[in-house]
């Protein structure tokens, strides 16, 4: 059985925040363990500031159904790295395949970490998407391999896992690139409607939990009218350079089909049309310079003739 007694090594080098638990050198299930990849996944526990790691015990002693450990690192709300093991973990299964990973024992090809936030009202922190990043392109590094090698375990289950929830898998693999070419412009922000002080629309705007597709609780609908009544998401931007702004609303056939997108920029505002009868995704918007600072920056205005309401769910916002 092989092992990655450098895990600990490799991700302090990365600039990563670790925390070893116990003798996670020789804590590790039976089996042939040699990694080609590193698998992404998420707890489903809700993880927050004041509880940061609540499936930490879980992940180091395993469940009833699945004995630990579970992954060979978790992934606090801060970005810290709680290493687990150096060998074998029960945290993929089955492979059917995905990019260059091929089918076969998931445990036995893939490094596993476990993100701790709970994947349905709750998405991950930009601290543990950019510690998560930069451990992954570091050890992909030391593995020889791409960032083709990183995958999601929705990517790679049989048995129909969702994890992770709200990130876009090829932009993750993206963002590993940059870092493993000496970049690192990975800084990201997620606007819900729901998030204090960051949403506003007026009365006219109700509140819908119909479709299950929504990012979140809920969202935000209204009619189309012949004004804008702009909804406004506010984005603290760090440093005036180009970001890639995407958009998440819940596709309904009955939605709109020419919804504009406002995104304010360093030139002024620029308006996109999408069609929200297909939804449920990050829909890229495009990428824009935005001015640094705390403002407006994204919308969804009513102003269309298509008929079906206009949605406001989600935006997210990231440095290129």
């Amino acid at each position: 059985m092989a092992t990655i007694p450098w895990l600990v090594d490799v991700l302090r080098s990365a600039g990563v925040q670790v925390v070893v638990q116990g003798d996670w050198l020789n804590r590790m299930r039976p089996g042939d363990f040699n990694p080609i990849g590193v698998l992404w996944h998420h707890t489903a526990a809700t993880s927050s500031a004041s509880n940061p790691h609540p499936a930490l015990n879980v992940c180091i002693n395993g469940r009833s159904d699945l004995p630990g450990p579970l992954c060979q690192a978790l992934v606090d709300y801060h970005g810290v790295f709680h290493v687990i093991s150096a060998g074998r973990c029960n945290h993929a299964g089955t492979s059917r395949g995905s990019g260059p990973i091929p089918a076969g024992d998931g445990n036995t090809l893939m490094i596993g970490w476990e993100i701790d936030y709970n994947g349905v009202n709750q998405e991950m922190t930009a601290a543990q998407y950019n510690a998560s990043v930069a451990a992954t392109a570091a050890v992909l590094k030391r593995l020889g391999k791409d960032s083709s090698y990183a995958r999601g375990h929705r990517e790679t289950s049989t048995s129909g896992k969702i994890d992770p929830s709200f990130i876009d898998l090829n932009v993750m693999r993206a963002d590993v690139a940059a870092k493993m070419s000496g970049g690192g412009g990975t800084w990201s922000t997620i606007v819900d409607n729901t998030t204090a002080g960051r949403f506003t629309a007026s009365a006219n705007w109700g509140v819908s939990t119909y479709s299950g597709q929504r990012y979140g609780a809920d969202y935000r609908y209204a009619n189309p009218v012949l004004a804008s009544d702009v909804a406004w998401y506010k984005v603290n931007v760090p440093a005036t350079a180009n970001y890639r702004v995407d958009a998440w609303w819940p596709g309904v056939s009955g939605y709109n089909s020419a919804t504009p997108y406002i995104v304010s920029t360093t030139t002024g505002n620029k308006t996109i049309v999408v069609d929200q009868r297909t939804g449920g995704q990050w829909r890229t918007l495009g990428t824009f310079t935005l001015p640094a600072g705390d403002a407006n920056r994204v919308g969804v205005s009513r102003w269309t003739t298509a008929s079906g309401l206009v949605i406001a769910d989600a935006i997210r916002v990231t440095r290129v």
